[in-house]
């Protein structure tokens, strides 16, 4: 069955105006597509550069709520309390975990870490778009959690690439450096469970910036997405 065609015959001022009516009407429901909150996962292998690319992302969406993961490992040289991560004892965390404050934590190299749930909703309810930056475990976790969201697999270039960032950082033991380096090649192989990959290359963190970006503008513009639910399962 095909569809009527347009008529030929020129418009009345009363059906112009029905028809810009109707399509003005349409075309605010479509704007809304884009301001409505969606959640947004940037994982990747260790090394990766994912604080690189979350401050930028943070100046090129400064609306967006940025959830920082808490950990109770000790702070790095050149990291910063509460923009890399929240870093607090680890009685404390354990005991905010198990208290259900966070939707996703996981023990990793024997150090506690957490997604904390509060600023999720809370992001969500004041209409914000969410960005989380977690490692590939918790990555699935929060698949599992939040629908619909939108995830995102950083890689480095080459194994080679990945390697020499890992070796670069003064701050790693050789043991800790081949640890991770062990754990990046596992998390390679579950890649195929994200929506998109980018490559982060070395030299070029605006172009991998880019290409998020894109794929942010690209999903915030996607027509029927339904609300985002988080569960608790």
């Amino acid at each position: 069955m095909t569809s009527e065609e347009p008529s030929n015959t020129p418009l009345t001022d009363e059906e112009k105006q029905q028809m810009i009516d109707h399509g003005n009407e349409r075309i605010a429901r479509l704007r809304m597509v884009d301001s409505a909150p969606r959640v947004f996962i940037v994982s990747g292998p260790s090394g990766v550069g994912k604080d690189a690319v979350l401050e930028s992302l943070q100046e090129a969406y400064p609306a967006a709520r940025y959830v920082v993961t808490s950990t109770s490992r000790p702070i790095r040289e050149g990291e910063k309390q509460g923009v890399h991560y929240n870093f607090l004892d680890r009685d404390d965390l354990k005991r905010q975990i198990e208290a259900g404050e966070y939707l996703e934590s996981d023990n990793v190299y024997g150090n506690l870490y957490g997604v904390p749930r509060r600023p999720i909703l809370e992001g969500l309810a004041n209409g914000q778009h969410v960005i989380i930056k977690v490692d590939v475990k918790g990555a699935a976790t929060l698949r599992s959690k939040i629908d619909p969201v939108t995830s995102m697999f950083l890689t480095a270039e080459s194994m080679e690439e990945l390697y020499r960032r890992l070796s670069d950082r003064k701050t790693d033991k050789q043991e800790a450096i081949a640890r991770r380096f062990r754990t990046a090649c596992e998390e390679l192989d579950r890649a195929d469970e994200f929506d998109y990959v980018v490559f982060n290359e070395a030299c070029k963190l605006d172009r991998t910036v880019a290409d998020i970006r894109r794929i942010i503008d690209a999903e915030l513009r996607r027509i029927n997405q339904s609300e985002v639910r988080i569960t608790s399962a």
